[in-house]
């Protein structure tokens, strides 16, 4: 049994559910989103709530029926508020702006980085706090990942590029002085 597939997903009136046959598509107020279901997975629509339901039992069964009413769950509320994730640049010279829809990054390296806006993406930046924004939560949580890994925060000074809030542990570096 799942405990997250037996919850039902509440559908917000500005919301329309489409479901075609594996497809089942969500389009709100931001915009609209696709996801294909397993075929052991079962979406209806009762009322203003979606439930998912297991239709064949197989091993994979339980996670699959779990997974399926996340990622619905996720759609409608990405297409009703959206998602954000927001990094910061810790380190000298370590800047961020905006070129067009694209990131430009200065991270220390010999060389500027541009990080192209995937669609649905948009990025903004304000006192090297650089913040990803779209309704698909995969996608949002995916390019602010590959944006961190570019300079991950390192345990000496942490420089490098982190998740607003996110705690660094630090380490001692080495300590000069007498032998005994």
């Amino acid at each position: 049994m799942s405990r997250v597939g037996k919850k039902p997903i509440e559908v917000p009136g500005n919301v329309s559910v489409t479901m075609d046959g594996d497809l089942v598509s969500v389009k709100g107020p931001k915009g609209e989103l696709s996801f294909r279901r397993h075929s052991t997975i079962d979406v209806k629509m009762e009322g203003s709530e979606l439930v998912c339901s297991v239709r064949r039992k197989i091993k994979e069964s339980p996670a699959l029926w779990g997974t399926t009413r996340a990622r619905i769950g996720n759609m409608v509320e990405g297409v009703v508020s959206g998602y954000k994730k927001q990094l910061e640049l810790q380190g000298v010279g370590y800047r961020a702006q905006l070129k067009g829809k694209d990131l430009q990054l200065a991270l220390g390296y010999s060389h500027p980085i541009v990080v192209k806006a995937l669609d649905g993406i948009t990025f903004t930046v304000e006192n090297n706090v650089i913040t990803v924004e779209g309704i698909d939560k995969e996608k949002v949580g995916q390019v602010a990942a590959d944006i961190r890994k570019l300079r991950k925060p390192e345990p000496y000074k942490g420089k490098g590029v982190r998740y607003v809030g996110e705690n660094v542990r630090r380490k001692v570096g080495k300590v000069m002085g007498s032998t005994e």
